[in-house]
């Protein structure tokens, strides 16, 4: 069926609704979180990320700001196959979005001043997914040593693509 074409609507701006999105992956309106998970995935659809750095939920008539705490996605599982000798890594959100990781969903690790590394596979258009602590081991335990900026890492390949997700 396909998502709404949000990027391609450009509708007046109608202000802060009382929305958030934890880093967790819940979604909460006006405090509470939103137990239906077929709601949550209705919203998830309309998710636009605009170049001003806020999160909005866009109508063809009206544009909201929510509140997005750290990515709007938690990629909550990873699987691994191999197809003609090439590994795809394959990830589930808590919205049921699927993508495989490759060039255009790549993975990128930042890492905090404490050294804890927070792990984003890309989902769409401006839109990235937390990769979640399970996940991300997962990951860990499919890894390859490798050598990445004149330092040991650990590197997974996918769809033909190679990601450093941590160093050594």
């Amino acid at each position: 069926k396909g998502l709404p074409p949000v990027h391609k609507w450009n509708p007046p701006y109608c202000g802060e609704i009382d929305m958030a999105i934890r880093r967790n992956g819940q979604w909460f309106y006006m405090g509470t979180p939103i137990g239906r998970p077929a709601l949550v995935r209705m919203f998830s659809t309309v998710l636009r990320h605009d170049d001003d750095g806020y999160y909005y939920l866009v109508t063809p008539v009206e544009k909201v700001r929510i509140r997005v705490e750290d990515a709007p996605f938690l990629a909550v599982s990873v699987d691994r196959h191999e197809e003609d000798g090439v590994t795809y890594l394959r990830f589930t959100t808590q919205t049921g979005d699927m993508v495989v990781a490759g060039p255009d969903h790549p993975i990128q690790v930042s890492f905090h001043d404490d050294l804890e590394p927070s792990p984003y596979v890309h989902v769409r258009d401006r839109l990235d997914a937390l990769i979640s602590r399970n996940a991300y081991y997962q990951l860990v335990d499919w890894g390859l040593e490798i050598e990445a900026e004149g330092k040991p890492a650990l590197a997974v390949e996918s769809a033909g693509a190679r990601y450093v997700i941590g160093y050594l």
